[in-house]
């Protein structure tokens, strides 16, 4: 995408690099509260860089073996970033879920493994279980779950990560909008719900598309346990 915009291979390398980078710099320089912050380097799916909506689809045209060689390069650069853990995500077939899991596997470096779903399957149609199960292949996957997908998809999703794995889940949802691929817009009514349920079973919650940052506060004190005070004396 970058080479059709005039990038050369290093200027993009470069990029990707920057990207881990920034947010580091970011994370020092945030008011030290206690709170332990993770730089995680974004590992996006190939139907992305087609602009057609395709990562929703999970129809890439694509062999497992030609997503790992695809994938590869924007990996190792990623992989040696600096960045705490590598987020492989946005993945919707259990075929580029497996090519990733390939990559990661042995090489020393942590991720977590997220799917995008949709009625309950993985985007191509495979059962979420099938795709969750992929992490226990794979001592660098720290955690497995979905994002960019519908808020109601997440108390499915986390059934089926905790029937097939014992691994950590990771779930972010988008915000109950829809993309528009053709259209290029996003539809429906935002609106994430109350989170707390969530809290019982995954232990990574955030959100990805249209979640904002008063939405992420919200998110984050329902995941604080209550401030009990007590004012008696003795």
């Amino acid at each position: 995408m970058l080479a059709r915009r005039g990038f050369s291979r290093a200027d993009t390398e470069a990029l990707l690099r920057s990207s881990v980078e920034l947010a580091a710099a970011a994370r020092s320089s945030a008011v030290s509260d206690g709170t332990q912050r993770w730089v995680a380097a974004s590992v996006g799916p190939y139907g992305a860089t087609l602009g057609d909506g395709s990562e929703y689809r999970g129809d890439s045209g694509l062999t497992r073996d030609e997503l790992r060689r695809w994938h590869e390069a924007r990996f190792a650069v990623l992989a040696n970033a600096g960045a705490d853990l590598l987020a492989l995500e946005t993945i919707p077939s259990l075929d580029e879920g497996a090519a990733l899991v390939d990559l990661v596997r042995g090489s020393g470096h942590p991720a977590w493994l997220s799917f995008t779903v949709e009625n309950g399957r993985l985007r191509s149609g495979e059962l979420m279980a099938e795709g969750f199960a992929l992490a226990n292949s794979a001592e660098e996957i720290l955690a497995v779950g979905i994002n960019c997908s519908h808020p109601d998809e997440v108390r499915g999703a986390i059934a089926a990560a905790a029937s097939v794995t014992d691994r950590p889940i990771v779930v972010y949802p988008n915000s109950g909008e829809q993309w528009d691929a053709q259209a290029r817009v996003w539809r429906g009514s935002p609106g994430l719900p109350h989170t707390e349920e969530w809290a019982a079973g995954a232990n990574l919650i955030g959100g990805c598309c249209r979640v904002g940052p008063s939405d992420i506060a919200r998110i984050s004190r329902a995941r604080k346990p209550p401030q009990h005070t007590d004012d008696r004396t003795d």
